[in-house]
C-alpha cells in the first residue's frame, strides 16, 4: 500500500530486498525440510527430534533434552495448583528448573496421535531456528516414551487474553499506549517470520491467547504447533487443511484452503481490533447484532463520527482522538476481504511506530515526516482506503 511504503524508512526498504535466510544453510534446506516430516516410531523418535536439530541449527541450538523425571520435579509432578493454562494441545504448568535457577512454563502435550505429534516436532524445530525479541523463547523438549512436553521462558503476565478478555476484579485493563505496544511487537514478530524467515513461515494461528506477556508487557508470539511454511518462487500460496481458531482465519483461507502471509494479516487485524474494542471477535453473551465482532464493526468503519463508540469503554475515554482514528483504519485495512487489498505486515509495523508512546510527540524530524506521509496518503486514497471516512484519518 502506497500510502505506508511511502514513509518506511530507507532501511526497511533495502532490508526488504536483500532478504536473507534465517541461517546461512549452503543446501537451503533448514526450514524447507519441515514440510514433510516424517514420523518415527516412539523408540526412536527422541533420537530423530535430536538428529534433526542438530543437522539444520550448525550448532546453534540452545534447546535442552529433558527428561520426564526433571519435569515433573520441576512441576511438582504436574500439581493442578500449578496449572496456568489449558489449550487445545495440551496443559500449561509454571514450573523451576533447578540447574538453571530459572522458572519455566512446562506445556504438557496431550497424547493423542498424529495431530500432537506434528505440533510437537514444528514447535521444536522453527522455535529451535527462529529466533526474535517478540517470539517466545525454547529452553528445551522432552520425548520420553510417548510424553510429548514443551519447556518455555515463564512469562510472568501470562497471555493478552488474560489482561483484555478476562479481566477479573483485581486486574486493571491495559492503558491504550500497553495496546499500542502489545499490537506493535506481535506485528513485528510477524514481520519477522514473514519477511526475514526463509521460506517465509505463516503463522496461522495468531490470537490474543497466544500472545504471551513478560513483567514490561512487551509481547512474544507462542505456539507454533500449526505454523506453515509460506510459498517461495513464483507461487501464491500454499494449500493446506483448514486450522486455526473460529474468528481469527482470514475469509479467502477458510473458504479455499488457500494460505498466504496476508491469511496472518487478517487475523492480526482481528486482534488489533479487541484490543481497540475490549470485544471478542466471538462472544454469544452479547446481543445477537454484535456476537460477531467485524460484522459489527463493518458499518461503524464507515463513519468517522462513531468511532468513539469502539473504543474500549474500560479506557474510559483516555486515548488520543486521532490516534484512535488511525488505529481503526489499520485494522479495517487488515481485515478487508480481499488478501491482495490488504497491507504486508512491514507496512502495519511502520504504521503503528507512529501509533507508539512518544512517537506522537517527537520533534519537528519526525512531525515533518508524517506530513509528508499525510501527504502521500491523501494523494493516494482513491485505491488504498476502504471508504472516504477512513481517508480523513491519513494512516501514517
Amino acid at each position: 500500500m502506497s500510502c505506508f511504503s511511502c514513509c518506511m524508512p530507507q532501511e526497511k526498504i533495502e532490508k526488504k530486498l536483500s532478504k536473507k535466510s534465517i541461517q546461512d544453510h549452503k543446501d537451503n534446506k533448514s526450514l524447507a525440510s519441515f514440510a514433510n516430516i516424517s514420523y518415527k516410531s516412539d523408540s526412536s523418535r527422541r533420537r530423530y527430534i535430536t538428529e534433526e536439530i542438530e543437522k539444520f541449527g550448525k550448532g546453534n541450538i540452545s534447546s535442552q533434552i529433558f527428561t520426564f523425571h526433571e519435569l515433573s520435579v520441576a512441576t511438582q509432578n504436574f500439581n493442578p495448583e500449578t496449572l496456568i493454562g489449558e489449550g487445545g494441545f495440551g496443559r500449561v504448568y509454571k514450573g523451576h528448573i533447578e540447574s538453571k535457577k530459572t522458572d519455566v512454563a512446562v506445556k504438557k502435550l496431550d497424547r493423542n496421535g498424529f495431530q500432537g505429534n506434528r505440533e510437537f516436532l514444528v514447535e521444536v524445530m522453527i522455535l529451535s531456528l527462529l529466533h526474535h525479541p517478540n517470539l517466545v523463547n525454547l529452553v528445551g523438549y522432552c520425548s520420553d516414551g510417548d510424553q510429548r512436553i514443551l519447556v518455555y521462558e515463564y512469562m510472568p503476565n501470562g497471555s493478552l487474553e488474560d489482561h483484555l478478555l478476562n479481566i477479573g476484579p483485581d486486574k486493571k485493563p491495559l492503558d491504550w499506549n500497553t495496546r499500542i505496544k502489545v499490537a506493535a511487537g506481535a506485528a513485528k514478530g510477524l514481520e519477522y517470520l514473514h519477511e526475514t524467515a526463509y521460506p517465509p513461515v505463516i503463522y496461522r494461528d495468531f490470537k490474543a491467547s497466544n500472545i504471551l506477556l513478560d513483567e514490561s508487557f512487551n509481547p512474544r508470539l507462542s505456539d507454533f504447533g500449526l505454523a506453515k511454511l509460506g510459498p517461495t518462487g513464483d507461487k501464491t500460496h500454499v494449500s493446506t487443511r483448514v486450522m486455526g481458531t473460529y474468528g481469527y482465519c482470514a475469509p479467502e483461507y477458510a473458504s479455499t484452503g488457500q494460505l498466504t502471509t496476508k491469511s496472518d494479516v487478517y487475523s492480526f487485524g482481528v486482534v488489533f481490533l479487541e484490543l481497540i474494542t475490549g470485544r471478542r471477535v466471538i462472544d454469544n453473551s452479547r446481543p445477537s447484532e454484535e456476537q460477531n465482532l467485524i460484522t459489527w464493526a463493518q458499518p461503524l468503519f464507515k463513519d468517522k463520527k462513531k468511532f468513539h463508540l469502539m473504543a474500549d469503554p474500560l479506557l474510559e475515554g483516555n486515548y488520543p482522538e486521532k490516534a484512535l482514528c488511525q488505529a481503526l483504519a489499520v485494522a479495517a485495512m487488515c481485515l478487508q476481504e480481499e488478501a491482495s487489498t490488504r497491507p504486508l505486515i512491514s507496512d502495519v509495523v511502520t504504521a503503528l511506530e507512529y501509533l507508539s508512546v512518544g512517537k506522537s510527540q517527537a520533534g519537528n524530524e519526525e512531525e515533518a515526516r508524517e506530513s509528508s506521509a499525510e501527504k502521500c496518503s491523501t494523494e493516494n486514497t482513491e485505491n488504498n482506503s476502504p471508504d472516504d471516512n477512513l481517508r480523513e484519518s491519513k494512516i501514517v
